[in-house]
Formats: structure tokens, C-alpha cells, sequence
């Protein structure tokens, strides 16, 4: 398949840009038309710096989609129809988000239902169709658009939590390695001229800081394809499953990050299930659209087992239960109570808060934590400067 990119305009005479996916470009303006729009032009999306520009300016970001969906929740909510709900979004909305949500009027309009007209667009996860598509099923598409709304506040304001913590920690790790490598490039190089005039007689850290001087002064293109060629192999080993179970493993097993980590994707997990859950969502179809979307191939593939569990006939409860690497003691108890009382929903609801207050609590911990062992680091850090850096200095100018 080929990607196109097409100006068009709608029926209003408004214009619309976008890209399209085809196997030639007679199908790609076809998809356009089909799309309700009049095409203008059409022409192979291009690569390179333009390509990676065009992206960056159509990306719609999750904060971006969770004001869209409070939008649309309040004003088909008031009773608003879908497409005119959709008009009013598309005056008020970013460029980016405008041309996506122009489209999924256009479609609408041309008699899609809501949740295929989401699917063409790469901004609505897996688990936001399911949800919406539910809701148009079962009639209670304003109550779903509500709840999802909510969800994805709660989400957003989750991750800001986690993300503000993490903050200061990152500056501190940056300023580290920038003062490194100022001292590396362009102050021990110095030095070194300095005390090989004066056959100057160094201690054996100074010898060492000079060896690593030298190693990125002069091989420093050799340093930069051996990095390049790191990360290429890198990226490509991400991309195979080995690769990020293994990945996964290590972060996993990681002291009070990997406990951290497992936290967060559970209490996303928990919360996108009872939200699915409660809208009509059948549990075994929400577990596959989560396994797809969770973003960790040990919880996603503990997720597709789960699903087969529940499919030949096994309670909830009891397939969670066979994953205990995964998925907490605390998790399989709670939903095997939801499946007595017939409260999944609310269970989940229940659980996805615990995880979310030890989510907090562990991120307050790490950043705790971080702080003195970041004050050991720069004490080590200045004390081995000054045995390697001052000390050859003072021995010279003592010896004058």
C-alpha cells in the first residue's frame, strides 16, 4: 500500500488536506471522493525533512483528543445531533484536529456510523472505537462519550502526576552529562597540554579522565558510527518480540522502577476494562483490545492467555490467577468478588484506584530516593575532579 496526500474540499466549499493509504493513485482518489470531498489535488506522500514535518503537524496528541471527547460528550449529551456537534468541533479545533474531525463528518454525513469513520484515523485508539462503537449499539452513546471523557481526564491527569515527578531527576541526570561532556571535549584536553610541557607526573585517575579525552577527541567519528550503528541495532532488536519481552524483563526486574512501571500499565488496564465493562463491552472482546494497546508484551500476551482461559470456559478470576507474574494477587481476588456480585464494573473501578494510589506512592518514593543518591553521585563526581583536575594543578604550581 501507498500513502497520497490530497487537497479537497467539502460540500460546505471548506478545504481539507489529509493522506490517504491505496495500492495506486486512481484507488486513492476514488477513497477521497468516496469521503464526500472534491478533489483538488493528489500527489505520493513524500519522505525525508518534509514528510517528518508534515507528520509532526498533523500529530494529535492524547491531551488534544481527551478535550475533543468532553466537547462532543457535552453537546451530544444537550441533545445535540452527532454532525452538528461535529460542525461546531470543526470551527473551533487546531488545524490537525480539524482536518480529522472534517473527514469524520464528511462520513458520517455520507452514512458511516461513528465508530468506522474513527477507525480510519490513527488518533482513536483500539479501545476508544470499541467504545464508541458500543455505545451506538446498545443506544447509549451519550452516556459512553461521557464516561469516556472521564476516563481520559483521569488518565491524562495520572500521567501528568508521574511524568511532574520525574522532572527534576531528569534536569539533574541532563546537567550531569552536559558538565561531562564539557569537561571531556574541551577542559581536560587543555590540561593535558598543560602538564605534558611540564612532564608532569599524573596520578592514575587523571590517567584515566585523559584516556577517555582522548578516546572522544580524537576518534570521535569512529565514537559516532559505533553509537549509530548501536542504536540501529538496537531499535531493530526492539522491534522483534525476543527483543521486547527481554526489554520488558529488565525493566521489570528493576528495583522499585519495575514495581513502578507494572503499577502504571495495571492501573490503565484496570480502569480502560471497567470503563469497556460498563459501557457493554463483552469482557472477552475488552481483554483483546487492551492486549493490544497495553504497550507491554508480557502483560499483553498474559492478557491474550487470559482471554483463551475465559473462552474454554474458566472463570475471570481463575485466568488472571495463572499469571501471577503479571497480574498481582490483589487483582484476581477482587475480580473473582465482581463475578460473585455481578459488580465487574465497579470492582475494577475499585481496583484501578488501589493501583493508582501505589502508583503515587512508589513515584514519591523513587523521587525520595533519587535526590540523595544524585547528591552521592556529584560528591563522587567533584571529588574524583579534584583528585584528577586540581590536584596535578596545585602539585605543578607547587613545585614552580
Amino acid at each position: 500500500m501507498n500513502k497520497y496526500r490530497y487537497k479537497a474540499r467539502d460540500k460546505k466549499g471548506n478545504p481539507v488536506t489529509g493522506e490517504v493509504e491505496a495500492a495506486n493513485q486512481s484507488v486513492a482518489a476514488r477513497l477521497v471522493r468516496e469521503r464526500g470531498y472534491i478533489l483538488i489535488s493528489l500527489s505520493p506522500a513524500g519522505g525525508g525533512l518534509g514528510s517528518l514535518l508534515n507528520k509532526v503537524k498533523s500529530h494529535v496528541g492524547a491531551a488534544e483528543i481527551a478535550t475533543f471527547t468532553r466537547q462532543l460528550a457535552t453537546m451530544v449529551n444537550a441533545g445535540l445531533p452527532v454532525t452538528e456537534a461535529f460542525s461546531i468541533l470543526k470551527l473551533q479545533a487546531k488545524p490537525a484536529m480539524r482536518n480529522i474531525v472534517g473527514q469524520i463528518l464528511a462520513d458520517v454525513e455520507g452514512g458511516d456510523s461513528l465508530s468506522n469513520a474513527l477507525k480510519k484515523h490513527k488518533a482513536f485508539s483500539p479501545t476508544y472505537i470499541a467504545l464508541i462503537k458500543a455505545g451506538e449499539t446498545g443506544g447509549v452513546l451519550d452516556k459512553v462519550l461521557e464516561r469516556l471523557a472521564d476516563n481520559m481526564e483521569r488518565e491524562q491527569e495520572f500521567r501528568g502526576k508521574v511524568k511532574g515527578a520525574m522532572i527534576y531527576p531528569a534536569i539533574i541526570v541532563i546537567g550531569m552529562l552536559v558538565v561531562s561532556i564539557i569537561m571531556v571535549v574541551f577542559i581536560i584536553p587543555r590540561l593535558t597540554e598543560l602538564y605534558t610541557q611540564f612532564d608532569a607526573d599524573l596520578p592514575l585517575t587523571t590517567k584515566m579522565l585523559t584516556f577517555v579525552s582522548d578516546l572522544f577527541v580524537k576518534f570521535w567519528p569512529i565514537m559516532v558510527v559505533l553509537a549509530g550503528v548501536g542504536m540501529w541495532l538496537f531499535a531493530i532488536y526492539r522491534r522483534t518480540k525476543a527483543g521486547q519481552r527481554k526489554i520488558a524483563e529488565i525493566i521489570f526486574n528493576i528495583p522499585i522502577i519495575g514495581d513502578l512501571s507494572r503499577e502504571i500499565i495495571l492501573t490503565e488496564l484496570t480502569r480502560t476494562l471497567s470503563l469497556m465493562v460498563g459501557s457493554g463491552v463483552p469482557i472477552l472482546e475488552g481483554l483483546s483490545v487492551t492486549a493490544g494497546v497495553v504497550g507491554n508484551i508480557l502483560i499483553s500476551e498474559a492478557l491474550q492467555d487470559v482471554a483463551k482461559q475465559i473462552e474454554k470456559g474458566f472463570p475471570v478470576s481463575f485466568a488472571f490467577s495463572k499469571h501471577p507474574d503479571a497480574f498481582p494477587y490483589i487483582l484476581s481476588q477482587m475480580v473473582a468478588v465482581g463475578e460473585e456480585t455481578g459488580k465487574m464494573e465497579e470492582v475494577l473501578a475499585k481496583v484501578s484506584h488501589v493501583f493508582e494510589v501505589n502508583s503515587e506512592q512508589k513515584v514519591k518514593a523513587l523521587t525520595a530516593a533519587i535526590e540523595p543518591i544524585v547528591m552521592i553521585v556529584l560528591g563522587i563526581g567533584v571529588a574524583f575532579l579534584v583528585v584528577s583536575v586540581i590536584m596535578p594543578i596545585y602539585n605543578l604550581t607547587t613545585s614552580l
